[in-house]
């Protein structure tokens, strides 16, 4: 069977109410931090996806009234009609290829706190915000119930206007009126819109029923609902009061949207969901209780899984959201038969922590996301060579990797050194840690095609010196040597390195840790040191790492203890979702945590443990200290061959020579990722680093 024939299900054309999606591949609903703000990027963001082959193309959530505004956060917005004119230029750019644009209409309640409008926030009853914000939303009566229907029916009716072709009343993700009307344990009503499920559904049905009637004949209408909260009998649970609401709605809507609740559970990272597909326990029965079609999702990457699902009678619409930001083409890339070419989503929600940090989009294996407009960046093509210069690459970590492949599809001769006898740098290390395994899709997939390319010479176990380079006489050096983690405790906390002039425990780094790994399964990580013996783990990074590393080492046996200055645990991961679950999990482990500590004196094996906020301090003797503090770029060969290259040539271009990713500035995979694309795209242009190489979107400052 050929893999046309073997996918062809998945490319047939399924009817949402008086409209047609052209295939089962969906882009649910999803922020990309551009929205309203940024009119133009997020046209042409959703517009690549529609060029890579999604039937159907949405939009993030988008408010339909100043009472339910999301301020700082850049979320879609129709307020009133003078919003329709940018969501057109987003239909149109999703029609320009003949998928679906669908809308995901919504009003927050007491999840949104109204920093911009100022208005009294809405709710089921009198309650605070869910933010940390000190205000309260007051409870709607029956005059605001008859104003949100009719906020729902004017926004519906704007967005046909505005030309889309699907119109979404959303129930999801804890983020909305309707879901809290539906949750028992919020809503305590006493009139007809609390009590029993039919009750606590009516403003729903209310809303359902008066979009359809707006523009039900020119609009599919698709009802986004979290079957299941994960809490037990205290939520929503798909086998009682999920399966009761469908049920009850199942044939009003022209298209269900389901999914798991809250944002943190539907986009679980792969450390705490690494299967595919990890949705369908709680999402598989609405087939059985609907005639119309269901889409859903859980991370999907596989040709063959989309496939089942939908011959299984699961699914009808293969729903994506992360994995169609990694890869805008997955579609075209299954029809066509290239499924080596495809960017799987590794799940570590960069692209989530965009949006809660307030930025554009950005993805760790697709470096183009949220430059498609204001750089011009395209997923799959990039500019042809400027000349037919050589170029060097030393290193191939992830900034090494993706520079060498993206050089050599411009056309360029490129030569790939790495030290090791295996390309991949911190991630493949990484991946060797709890939950972190799909991290070494960011290697793998880089690695398949540098394999494959022509352009590319890959020379592994090849250290090069100063003088190697030199000697070769390849004008254009680039280099990836990434960086290395601090022993000392210098980081964000100790702006000088700690005393440690009287200890007599270990100083380990996570260096010492992951280099180690493949012999580590005696726990004789480092000589002397008992496998049973206490080891503090001492955060002052904030993201994955200090959680990570201390669950490895309660796992070869270790009595673990993590401290870190923050008040929570990897402090940072509140972004992509996971803080509550890496506290969680560790707690679950026995791993003692110390929060809003800081390591004050070292003397022996005793560590003391001083009080950020200059409380009592805790002392402990331990076996061994693991520094997760600060990451610090491998500069020496940079540094050699400024010595030795000839200024005059540097600064004429004739030759070049640059540092990228973590060798430039330490950060994540998914900025080294970005550098390493950067120095590919603009290498020959005569770009500047510092430089603003990218379109702004100006403010019309017409009133």
């Amino acid at each position: 069977m050929s893999a046309s024939t073997k996918y062809d299900v998945l490319f047939e054309p399924v009817p949402i109410g008086p409209v047609t999606a052209p295939n089962r591949f969906y882009q649910v609903p999803h922020c990309n931090g551009l929205g309203h703000a940024r009119p133009f990027a997020e046209a042409r963001n959703r517009g690549i996806k529609a060029e890579g082959g999604w039937g159907v193309v949405s939009t993030q959530e988008v408010e339909i009234h100043p009472t339910a505004e999301v301020s700082p956060f850049q979320e879609g917005r129709l307020w009133d009609d003078k919003d329709i004119p940018y969501h057109r230029m987003t239909t149109e750019a999703i029609h320009e290829h003949g998928a679906l644009a669908a809308i995901e209409l919504v009003h927050m309640g007491h999840h949104a706190s109204n920093r911009s409008s100022r208005l009294a926030p809405l709710s089921a009853v009198h309650m605070p915000v869910d933010s940390i914000d000190p205000v309260n939303a007051r409870a709607m009566d029956k005059k605001d119930i008859a104003n949100l229907r009719q906020w729902h029916v004017d926004a519906a009716i704007r967005s046909m206007q505005a030309g889309y072709d699907i119109v979404y009343v959303y129930a999801a993700h804890n983020m909305s009126i309707l879901m809290h009307f539906l949750q028992a344990r919020i809503n305590n009503r006493s009139d007809e819109y609390g009590g029993s499920v039919v009750n606590r559904l009516r403003l729903t049905r209310e809303i359902l029923e008066a979009v359809k009637d707006a523009v039900g004949h020119r609009c599919g209408v698709a009802f986004r609902l979290a079957v299941d909260e994960l809490m037990g009998a205290d939520g929503i649970q798909a086998r009682e009061d999920g399966r009761e609401i469908v049920t009850e709605l199942a044939e009003l809507p022209d298209l269900w949207d389901v999914n798991i609740s809250d944002w943190s559970n539907d986009s679980a990272t792969a450390r705490f969901q690494p299967d595919e597909g990890y949705q369908l326990p709680y999402t598989d029965f609405v087939k059985s209780v609907t005639s119309k079609p269901v889409v859903g999702v859980g991370r999907f990457t596989s040709a063959d899984k989309m496939v089942a699902m939908v011959k299984k009678g699961q699914l009808d619409f293969i729903g994506a959201a992360r994995p169609s930001i990694a890869d805008p083409f997955l579609p075209n890339k299954i029809r066509e038969g290239n499924l080596d070419l495809i960017r799987e989503c590794i799940g570590c929600n960069i692209c989530v922590a965009s949006d809660n940090i307030v930025a554009p989009i950005r993805c760790t294996q697709n470096p183009t996301q949220g430059e498609e407009w204001r750089k011009g960046w395209h997923p799959e093509s990039i500019e042809p060579a400027t000349g037919n210069e050589q170029i060097l690459v030393v290193g191939s970590g992830p900034a090494g990797l993706e520079s060498a492949l993206q050089l050599a599809e411009r056309g360029y001769q490129v030569m790939l050194a790495e030290a090791s006898d295996q390309p991949g740098g911190r991630s493949l290390k990484e991946s060797r840690l709890p939950g972190l395994s799909s991290y070494k899709r960011v290697a793998d997939y880089r690695i398949g095609l540098i394999k494959q390319h022509r352009n590319i010479a890959l020379h592994l176990g090849n250290k090069l010196s100063a003088n190697d380079i030199h000697e070769t006489d390849i004008s254009h050096i680039c280099l990836a040597t990434g960086a290395h983690w601090c022993g000392n405790g210098f980081g964000r906390t100790h702006h000088d390195e700690i005393d440690l002039a009287r200890a007599k425990l270990a100083i380990l780094t996570p260096d010492d840790l992951i280099e180690n790994i493949p012999s580590t399964s005696n726990h004789n990580l480092v000589e002397g040191i008992d496998p049973a013996s206490s080891v503090l783990v001492y955060d002052d990074d904030h993201y994955y790492m200090g959680g990570v590393i201390a669950e490895y080492l309660q796992e070869q046996g270790f009595n673990v203890t993590l401290a870190t200055t923050e008040s929570i645990v990897s402090g940072w991961t509140v972004n992509t979702l996971e803080q509550e679950k890496i506290q969680s999990r560790l707690l679950s482990k026995n791993v003692m945590l110390h929060t809003s500590k800081f390591l004050s004196v070292v003397d022996g094996y005793s560590v003391e443990l001083a009080c950020t906020y200059g409380g009592s301090s805790i002392q402990s003797d331990f076996s061994a200290i693991v520094m997760v503090t600060s990451r610090l770029p491998d500069v020496e060969l940079y540094k050699q061959l400024q010595k030795l290259l000839p200024t005059d040539a540097l600064n004429q271009g004739s030759k070049s020579l640059r540092c990228i990713g973590d060798c430039y500035a330490p950060s994540t995979i998914a900025a080294a990722i970005y550098q390493g694309h950067q120095y590919a795209r603009t290498f020959g242009l005569g770009s500047d680093s510092y430089s603003i190489d990218y379109k702004r979107e100006i403010i019309d400052l017409r009133e």
